[in-house]
């Protein structure tokens, strides 16, 4: 049976402090919210801590019960409760919590293979859209800017649609990556490129996405190259998680093996 908190709770306060990146970084855990995102991270392994529910949403959500079987804690709080641990209007009804696992940049090139670098991107939805076109695409590792969105935001978490669960993800500054870079090729996202579509691509291969208004910024010395998307429309630019979307497609293409 699930165990029910009042609104003081020393455990609804926790759980609220995942909502700030201070908690989040404090606490090394996250929260996320819905029964799909739920069911999505115990499907891909992940060590889901204790699961907080409105008592309708535990009568009738199947990955509610399904966490229960598998002995991970159930709370159930009231509406004005589980409101106060979301950060959306309309919560779902449903919040998990999980530890915060992230890896080095160097883990990340453990191997040949297309990997995104999300160059101080600071639009949750865009970075949540590139972790779920990655995933798309193939492309399993994803470096973070660390002056850009955090990977574990709770905005960024439901853009990713469950893809955060699933990939290999670290935070890095330019230096950190520069420093096991190797034989690494990085090719910045850039107006100024060669058109993508006529790119070779390396087999250890970096695709570098820039910040929506200062474009690549310190990461712009890493690039060895730079590739554009080709527009004949009249629009001047598309937003990263667009632009990104298309040269993570053109580069899955044409990537040697």
């Amino acid at each position: 049976m699930p165990t029910s908190l009042g609104a003081h709770n020393a455990r609804v306060e926790f759980a609220r402090e995942l909502l700030t990146k201070k908690g989040r970084r404090e606490h090394a855990r996250f929260s996320f919210e819905g029964p799909t995102l739920l069911a999505d991270a115990i499907a891909a392994g992940t060590p889901v801590e204790c699961v907080y529910a409105t008592a309708a949403a535990y009568e009738e959500s199947q990955a509610v019960r399904g966490a229960e079987a598998r002995g991970i804690p159930v709370y159930v709080v009231d509406e004005r409760t589980m409101r106060r641990l979301s950060d959306v209007e309309s919560p779902a009804g449903v919040i998990a919590i999980a530890p915060i696992a992230l890896f080095t940049a160097a883990d990340l090139l453990d191997e040949p293979g297309l990997v995104l670098a999300l160059a101080d991107l600071n639009d949750p939805g865009n970075a949540g859209t590139l972790l779920r076109t990655a995933e798309a695409f193939g492309v399993t590792r994803v470096i973070f800017g660390s002056r850009g969105a955090e990977p574990h935001l709770p905005k960024v978490v439901r853009a990713a649609m469950g893809a955060i669960f699933r990939l290999r993800i670290a935070v890095a500054t330019p230096a950190d990556l520069n420093a096991v870079l190797a034989d690494w090729e990085v090719t910045g996202l850039a107006a100024q490129g060669e058109p993508l579509g006529r790119l070779a691509w390396h087999r250890k291969a970096i695709l570098a996405v820039g910040n929506e208004r200062h474009g690549l910024e310190g990461w712009e010395a890493l690039c060895a190259r730079f590739g554009a998307i080709p527009m004949s429309g009249g629009a001047e630019s598309l937003n990263a998680g667009v632009a990104g979307s298309i040269a993570l497609y053109e580069a899955s293409k044409h990537l040697s093996v």
